[in-house]
């Protein structure tokens, strides 16, 4: 095996390092001339010290990834069991779902890999130049064959993260097997995915266990507001007398309409600006018991932080004022910029100006198979707030 070339990092980024974080910022680099795009590199300190092994991005911001704090000396080999370790974490954490994220890029030690299970068909999103390369492609084929014998292997791709990442371009396609859609469970409640189609991988399945959460507070007349493909108007619609799902996408709600039928349940879908909704039905003095709002990422980057809670605060604000005595919030975000306290300290905000008074049942994060390791902030992600309104 050739010989694994050095990259020297400044004394912080090797501070960063050392204190359990796996990325280190191109401005942190001190010497990293010559080396080639994807490389294997060994990481060391100002003085020489070597602090682990990591994946090379010769275009990304984030120009190193730790892979090991020991040396590797057989990269395919590590995968193949890092692979095999998440799939027994997830063995672990999941219940009642024949889908669920397999791989969680740096949750899993596999930086840049996203791999999501739908049944008998696998999703799988390459996010770096060292996971593009053709020997890692094949050793995560082979090695996901060999772990689930899928129906289909699908690759999404997210062409703005190739372009950035300077990989050639590629369409989503299937690349192994003959299927790319299916039906898949979870908490008993059954869901068409087709791989090729829908936001992020397919589905959202880091709500799934705040979806059960949800169902286990939710009564009476329900509104579930971004609700794409009826995830929580799904699993609410056997708790309460009515439900409706409010999106401005008509395929989701298309594919909602399908989810519906596919479980029997009743449920209106509205396609509609959810802030314009809301706006109205606040005005019209329509009231529901149980209200869901699940938005899309306001807060991309840091600078849409301020911009991002404004538009929280005014979700949050008519939803309240919406909800009868004795009612339901289950309220979201996905965007990792904005904090927990934050998030927190915006619903309190709109429940003083909705003159409301808010019990908090539960305060959630993402799925277990999305899991958050302690010193990389980054993967941890989704809030979920629950709370009944007192007055």
């Amino acid at each position: 095996m050739p010989a694994i070339p050095p990259v020297r990092v400044s004394a912080r980024g090797a501070n960063r390092l050392r204190g359990g974080h796996v990325w280190v910022y191109r401005s942190d680099l001190l010497s990293s001339a010559g080396i080639p795009p994807a490389a294997l590199v060994q990481v060391v300190d100002p003085t020489g010290k070597s602090l682990g092994t990591a994946l090379y991005s010769s275009s990304s911001q984030i120009a190193i990834r730790l892979i090991s704090n020991r040396p590797v000396a057989d990269l395919p080999g590590l995968v193949r069991e890092r692979i095999r370790n998440a799939l027994a974490y997830r063995e672990l954490v999941v219940h009642n779902s024949d889908a669920f994220r397999v791989i969680f890029s740096e949750a899993d030690l596999l930086p840049g890999l996203i791999v999501d299970l739908y049944n008998d068909v696998l999703s799988l999103q390459i996010l770096t130049q060292a996971m593009d390369s053709e020997a890692m492609r094949e050793t995560l084929a082979s090695e996901l064959q060999n772990q689930f014998q899928p129906a289909g292997i699908v690759e999404r791709v997210d062409a703005r993260v190739r372009e950035l990442e300077q990989l050639p371009a590629r369409q989503s396609a299937l690349i192994s097997g003959e299927k790319s859609s299916t039906v898949f469970t979870m908490n008993g409640v059954k869901f068409h995915y087709a791989a090729l189609e829908g936001q992020k991988t397919g589905s959202f399945l880091d709500q799934r266990e705040n979806y059960a959460a949800a169902a286990q507070y939710a009564h009476g007349e329900a509104l579930d507001v971004f609700c794409y493909h009826g995830g929580f108007a799904l699993h609410l619609a056997p708790k309460c007398s009515q439900v409706t799902g409010v999106d401005s996408s008509r395929p989701a709600l298309e594919v909602a309409d399908e989810n519906a039928r596919l479980n029997t349940r009743e449920i209106e879908w509205i396609e509609a600006n959810a802030f314009d909704l809301l706006k109205d039905y606040s005005g019209a003095g329509r009231q529901y018991d149980t209200i869901v709002l699940d938005p899309p990422a306001f807060a991309k980057t840091r600078k849409n932080v301020d911009t991002a809670l404004r538009g929280y605060k005014e979700l949050n604000l008519r939803a309240l004022k919406m909800l009868r005595p004795g009612g339901i919030l289950v309220t979201c975000t996905c965007s990792y910029h904005v904090t927990q306290p934050d998030f927190l300290s915006t619903i309190s905000e709109a429940a003083v100006d909705a003159h409301r008074i808010l019990r908090i049942l539960e305060v959630r994060t993402q799925a277990k198979d999305h899991p958050v390791l302690l010193d990389v902030p980054e993967t941890s992600y989704l809030k979920c707030v629950i709370c009944h309104v007192s007055s």
